[in-house]
């Protein structure tokens, strides 16, 4: 992989020992997409596919410690933020952002797993929407976070639902909004929201699959695109070319589990930095 010179992205989020999701994806997919990966670790999770299991946060001073360094001595370019678990890490991450106006910030609002383990603290989620949303270019909720964040009563079980959804959302909090829709018949259906109105990224479903980390790695690809430069759309329409890629291309983990391949074939010819 070609690494692109002088630029670096870093994401802010928690651990997963299986390196599916969270910082450990994140890394991957700046990697592969040709740029130096940076992380600052919010919390040490015991998960697998399956489930959370056990969280603990890390100390919101060593959380403090960890942007200076890193926003002191690294190229940044783009900054993701995925689970950040409590208030007072939620404050002390926007107190740092706070003085790099001009890095583009995409913020991935992570809330709860898939199996219903909470991952904000239900306090920590004014706060998100209050101090850390303003200073984002993008917020990538799932349908389960948008109906949390939006307190939206909207049936988000077609296109036309998600794509009514994104716009609630981005009319709430005039920031750009990516409505991650996952799987409709037939399709799986993202939808943006920005100033220019709407835009549906939709590629056919991909079957047999664990696509644990499929959220985290989707903004990670856009913030890394985003490093590169690219304007907020096309860094989107990349992420999920590079997104579907890496789950039709599959790494077989064992007999039973194909997972998400984060340096799939073609990564170069599809998306040149």
């Amino acid at each position: 992989m070609k690494m692109v010179e002088n630029i670096a992205a870093l994401t802010i989020a928690g651990s997963d020992p299986g390196a599916g999701a969270g910082v450990y994806a994140d890394l991957k997919t700046f990697f592969a997409l040709g740029v130096y990966g940076t992380a600052v670790i919010t919390a040490v999770t015991a998960q697998d596919f399956r489930e959370v299991t056990a969280v603990q946060p890390i100390d919101p001073e060593i959380v403090e410690k960890q942007l200076i360094a890193v926003l002191g001595s690294f190229p940044i370019k783009a900054i993701k933020t995925g689970m950040l678990f409590s208030a007072e890490i939620i404050e002390t991450a926007a107190g740092i952002l706070k003085r790099y106006p001009g890095l583009p910030l995409v913020i991935d609002p992570v809330l709860a797993s898939t199996s219903g383990r909470t991952l904000l603290r239900e306090e920590a989620v004014v706060l998100l929407e209050r101090e850390l949303f303003p200073l984002s270019v993008l917020v990538t909720p799932n349908i389960a976070e948008a109906e949390i964040l939006g307190d939206i009563n909207i049936d988000i079980t077609t296109p036309a639902g998600l794509e009514k959804a994104a716009v609630e959302l981005y009319k709430k909090f005039k920031i750009p909004v990516l409505l991650k829709g996952g799987h409709f018949p037939g399709s799986a259906c993202d939808v943006l929201c920005d100033n220019r109105g709407t835009a549906i990224f939709s590629t056919g479903l991909v079957k047999g699959v664990n696509n644990h980390g499929s959220g985290c790695t989707f903004a990670a690809a856009i913030t890394a695109r985003l490093a590169c430069g690219l304007g907020l759309r096309e860094a989107v329409s990349q992420a999920k070319t590079y997104i579907t890629g890496a789950l039709q291309s599959p790494h077989q983990l064992d007999e039973a589990t194909r997972v998400i391949n984060h340096a799939w074939d073609g990564i170069n010819e599809s998306l040149p930095c």
